[in-house]
């Protein structure tokens, strides 16, 4: 008997996530000064107000005003009807120094000895689902809002759109987690009051979506599911409360950290409550989640299991991991000598073995380049399933810079090569095939 599982996805203009990307913009700007950097950094976004709160500890100095102003203009709050725009906000900040108690537990004389940042268990998740090893729901759940919008700064279709918006995706599954059909796709998207006739305008928007956003979404999809799109029976929902001119922080205050389940696999497998977002890498429940989810994608990627959960914990201040925990829900298929499947215990046991997956703090660091400005791009539409790549970044340190500039005044500009979404390289797949013997 089938059953059905539904995953969310917000935009970039979505209040929390508009704090979300403002507080990983701080961060940012603070690596760019001092890659040691120690950051939690809170953003609250209302009515023409940020709120930016939180611990640092820093040599170097940041405009957060410039940081913060430049950070919502890119999302698209730049007209003042919105009531909430980058040009005209006000900011307030409440940031203070980091905890000395907090700092002698991570920072110790030996590097690699750094402890934890805080107590805490961190999931990491995989499934064989997708071609990146991630649910269709929460994929496509990203992928309707990223089309969305696409379509937005495009400027040339649905030119009435604003930066807010929401979407949800429920598909019907049958044998396990096989997908046969997508049921339901909700759409709710802010837009300007571009007719005065409001059953008219919403139906025009309701149009749009199902002619422009859904042939390009649909369109992004592998070939083996874009025929779940084309069902007579699929239900579409667009602004379903009814029309949706006030929305962004005017609509509704945003907070860091409050999209945690968008942020990794739409509800599948588990979550562990930290949230990531203005969180320097010394902070285990950021850089312990990203080192969770390696392992669990390259065990899929490796053909150990279909489908993998993978648990690590930790101390506050203590190096090593007090918990390391691997589910594969019966879906392993490694035999031992005996030709029974391995044991979920037994693959942990073998996995904790492999250097490349040493979950001590400071090799999770170094292994994914995690004192380098790259957190910002994580912010919206999800920190995982995304594509590694290697882009280059401006630095305002000398140490290790790959090439030098000089702006108008002549003052030296330093800039590094360096990854994003490391955690996300399937390079660890022949340690594991030779780790197993497969």
């Amino acid at each position: 008997m089938g059953f059905f599982f539904t995953s969310e996805s917000v935009s970039e203009g979505h209040p929390d996530k508009v704090a979300d990307q403002i507080s990983d913009a701080i961060l940012d700007e603070m690596l760019r000064f001092d890659p040691e950097s120690k950051v939690a950094v809170e953003t609250m976004v209302t009515t023409g107000l940020v709120v930016v709160a939180g611990e640092v500890k820093t040599t170097g100095y940041v405009d957060l005003h410039h940081v913060i102003r430049n950070t919502i203009n890119e999302i698209g709050y730049t007209k003042d009807t919105y009531r909430f725009d980058g040009n005209s906000c006000g900011v307030i900040s409440a940031i203070h120094g980091q905890s000395p108690d907090i700092n002698q537990g991570v920072e110790r004389q030996k590097a690699e000895d750094q402890g934890a940042g805080d107590q805490g268990m961190m999931f990491g998740y995989a499934c064989r689902e997708m071609d990146n090893f991630m649910p269709l729901s929460t994929e496509l759940a990203h992928l309707l809002l990223q089309e969305l919008a696409a379509i937005r700064k495009e400027g040339k279709q649905m030119t009435y759109l604003g930066p807010d918006a929401k979407s949800q995706v429920t598909i019907e599954y049958e044998n396990g987690w096989k997908p046969i059909r997508i049921d339901t796709i909700v759409v709710s998207t802010q837009h300007d009051q571009f007719m005065t006739d409001d059953e008219a305008m919403l139906r025009v928007i309701n149009e749009d979506v199902k002619n422009i956003l859904l042939p390009r979404a649909k369109a992004k999809l592998p070939e083996k599911y874009r025929k779940l799109m084309e069902s007579e029976h699929l239900k579409l929902f667009v602004n379903p409360t009814g029309k949706f001119v006030i929305g962004g922080p005017h609509g509704d205050s945003g907070l860091t950290g409050r999209k945690i389940i968008v942020d990794t696999y739409g509800g599948r497998g588990a979550h562990g409550g930290g949230a990531f977002s203005g969180k320097d890498s010394s902070k285990v429940d950021r850089s312990a989640a990203y080192a969770a989810r390696h392992i669990a994608k390259n065990i899929v990627a490796a053909g150990l299991a279909d489908e993998v959960l993978v648990q690590v914990a930790y101390a506050i201040g203590v190096a090593d991991p007090v918990g390391f925990y691997v589910n594969t829900f019966g879906t392993a298929k490694v035999k031992d000598a005996s030709g029974s499947i391995l044991s979920d215990s037994e693959i942990a046991a073998r996995i904790q073995k492999i250097e490349k997956f040493n979950l001590r703090p400071y090799h999770i660091v170094k292994r994914f380049g995690l004192k380098q400005p790259i957190f910002k791009k994580t912010a919206a539409y999800g920190h995982f399933g995304r594509d590694p790549f290697v882009d280059e970044v401006e630095v305002y340190y000398e140490n290790g810079a790959d090439r030098v500039d000089t702006n108008g005044n002549g003052k030296k500009r330093y800039f590094k090569k360096v990854q994003f979404f490391g955690w996300e390289k399937t390079d660890a797949v022949d340690d594991i095939k030779v780790a197993f013997g497969l």
